[in-house]
């Protein structure tokens, strides 16, 4: 509201709430943000302009009369292979990113598919690296007036244990050495997030997507989010012959479908899944 809405429209009369502007607004916010994001500003004005005809300044509602948004359902872009090793490469050679601790990071999400609030909440102790598992550990949120803190979902593919590929539970037995130096304290004593910030604690989520956005411009790859990770990896577990069911476990998805849903098993995840993740191999070189 206060970013898209009240610029465009704040300083008008209500007369000048016509069809054409905000239409040009709707458009523009689905061209510059999401079809979502457009269809919660046409909600909001809707709103506004519907309350403006019931105190009689506007004789109908404009937004009625504002043309349908237009789907855009483009197939979403994935890092090939080829493209993720040249992008975890560079991000290895980027002084800021290792400064700011992003190549372990995007391995993590490279390597389970997790969403960017999942990965800033696990903590070591979901770990079991003997094992090759992690436990789910809730995911990172902010809440207004409260600050960052876990949420732990409510849905049963909450509980799931994803198994590791080999090559990821390597990384994380390194950074456990490294963060244990890092913090001074004995290997077995290390506690808290897997990718804290300077201090140890929970990392801010938004200042980690921040210094994703400048590090990807940095590399060449302005398109790729932390949800293309996540998009990647449901393509190689596809590509590798999981079902529907055992991608959407991996990714926490609680149904595929109705029907799958209903009448399929879930909560037993496949270690296939580890084992086609071990294409990824993101190496830092040493």
């Amino acid at each position: 509201m206060n970013s898209i809405v009240l610029p465009a429209i704040g300083e008008l009369r209500v007369r000048e709430l016509t069809v054409p502007r905000l239409g040009r607004l709707v458009a523009a916010a689905q061209d510059r943000h999401s079809s979502s994001t457009a269809k919660t500003v046409r909600t909001i004005l809707s709103g506004v302009c519907g309350l403006a005809v019931r105190h009689g300044a506007l004789a109908s509602n404009p937004v009625r009369d504002v043309a349908p948004l237009e789907g855009r359902k483009v197939r979403a872009r994935v890092l090939t292979l080829d493209e993720l090793g040249d992008l975890l490469g560079k991000l290895d050679a980027d002084e800021v990113a290792v400064r700011q601790d992003l190549p372990d990071l995007a391995r993590w999400y490279a390597g389970t598919g997790e969403r960017t609030g999942e990965g800033l909440a696990v903590h070591w102790h979901h770990l079991d690296l003997r094992a090759g598992t992690v436990s789910w550990g809730g995911g990172l949120i902010r809440v207004k007036g409260q600050g960052q803190r876990i949420n732990f979902g409510k849905t049963d593919v909450s509980e799931r244990a994803l198994p590791l590929s080999g090559w990821l539970v390597d990384v994380l037995r390194e950074r456990r050495v490294l963060l244990a130096e890092r913090f001074g304290v004995d290997l077995a004593d290390l506690r808290g997030p897997v990718f804290p910030n300077s201090l140890g604690g929970l990392r801010d989520k938004h200042n980690t997507l921040a210094q994703w956005r400048a590090f990807r411009q940095r590399a060449g790859y302005p398109w790729v989010t932390f949800r293309t990770f996540r998009k990647s990896v449901a393509t190689i577990l596809d590509e590798a012959g999981l079902s529907a069911r055992q991608i959407a476990d991996q990714l926490g998805h609680s149904k595929v479908s109705t029907t799958q849903d209903v009448y399929m098993a879930r909560r037993v995840t496949s270690r296939r899944a580890a084992d086609a993740l071990e294409a990824v191999r993101g190496y830092r070189p040493r």
